[in-house]
Formats: C-alpha cells, structure tokens, sequence
C-alpha cells in the first residue's frame, strides 16, 4: 500500500514536478529556437554558407546546447525535417487500405509526401541533395527509420493487391516495392528540380512512371534475352579508322 505525503512532502513534490516541467519547456524552448535559426539561415543565406556557429548565436544558445540535438551542419538540416516527415509518414499509414487498389494506396503514400516537400520548395531541394549518403550523425537513424516505414508502406500496398489477386507476380513484394521508392524519388527530384512547382502535374506524372513500372512495355521475349552485340570484323574497323 502506497505511503500517503504529508504537507510537506506533497509541497516538495509539486515543487519537483513544477521544476521538472519548467526544465522540459525551457529544453522544447531551446529546441524550437534552434530549428526556427537553422531553417531562415539555410533559406535567406543558403545551407553552404551557413555555420553551425550562426545557427548558435541566432538562436540564443550555446554551441554545446546546438550539439545536443545534431552532430553537424547536415544534422542540423534533418533536426528541423525529421518530425513533420515523421507525421507526413503516419499519415500516409493511415490513408492505405487492404481493400484499396495498388494505384491508388501508392499515390495516397507518395501525395502526401509530395504535399510535404512542397511546403518548403527550398529547404526540401537541399534535403534530397544532402540524403543521398546520409549515414552519420543523430539525426540520421531517425531519418532512415521515417524512410524505411515509407518503402515498408510501398511493400504492404504490393502485398495487398498481390493478395487480393489483382497482381500477379512471382517477385518479392519487397523488392517490387524498393523498384517503386526508387521511381518515386526520382520523380520528386525531378519536379522539385523544376521552376514551376505544379502539384496536379507532378502527380500526375508520377502517375505515369508508377503506371509503367507496374504494367510494364509489353515486351517481346526475345528483347529480355542477353545476347552479344555484333562486332564488325577486325578490317572493317582499321578501314573506318583510315578514312
């Protein structure tokens, strides 16, 4: 059986919890200033030219404090992505269906996706630039673990219509749905690489790519077989050369 407190003890305990609290909105507070300094910086000044030191002084807080939550520059860039990609993942979670077709539980994954990078055209071109071998730093398994559960997403939609029977392949889910992260992530380079950043437009070609990924160009077997290209005679290539 529980202990009750006295006076003074509850007084001391509500002191504690008063203090507890004060500390983790102050830790909130700080965290929040840092992602707020990292992000106009990385816009207004461009992420090359900015230092982990401008980010420290624009957000009020010691060097130390900086490197609590990101080990480096490019750390510090995913520190301010990683909880809205977070969110953007579990809501795609969300919008997929067993019951649904393929098609259409990769677009509701990949729309949302698009939704988010679109938010901040610019910062969302330097995180695809700066991903491509990011392995390092504390923010970085928080960031692959956000991406994995997106290609695990691909994979169940795969599953789902390999189930249902409106597929039919022979092939790992998960090595169908990695092929389709793959086609996924080149489409979002490529319509955030362009001026005009038209949503419908993207999607629709993503649409597309996805489309052809998934039916494919019907193609004759004989264009699936490895053969060896024809090389012209020894003559014929010492003649060409001394035209």
């Amino acid at each position: 059986m529980l202990r009750k407190l006295n006076k003074k003890e509850g007084h001391a305990h509500e002191a504690n919890v008063a203090s507890l609290g004060q500390r983790e909105r102050n830790k909130r507070d700080k965290l929040q200033r840092i992602k707020n300094a990292a992000r106009d910086l990385f816009i207004s000044k461009g992420y090359d030219d900015t230092t982990t030191r401008e980010i420290a002084v624009r957000a009020g807080v010691g060097m130390g404090t900086v490197f609590t939550y990101a080990d480096n520059k490019r750390d510090l860039l995913f520190l301010i992505a990683n909880e809205d990609l977070e969110e953007t993942t579990r809501r795609a979670a969300v919008h997929i269906s067993p019951d649904a077709s393929l098609m259409t539980n990769l677009m509701a994954i990949f729309g949302d996706h698009y939704e988010y990078f679109a938010r901040q055209p610019e910062l969302s071109r330097l995180m695809l630039r700066e991903m491509l071998f990011y392995d390092s730093g504390q923010q970085a398994n928080r960031f692959k673990t956000t991406r994995e559960k997106v290609i695990s997403l691909i994979c169940d939609s795969v599953r789902f219509a390999k189930e249902n029977k409106t597929i039919k392949t022979s092939d790992d889910p998960r090595l169908i749905g990695w092929v389709l992260f793959c086609v996924y992530q080149v489409e979002l380079r490529n319509w955030l690489a362009g001026g005009d950043l038209n949503f419908k437009a993207g999607l629709e070609r993503l649409k597309k790519a996805l489309r052809i990924s998934v039916v494919g160009i019907a193609p004759e077997p004989s264009s699936l077989e490895m053969l060896a290209p024809k090389r012209k005679s020894s003559a014929k290539k010492i003649a060409l050369r001394d035209k």
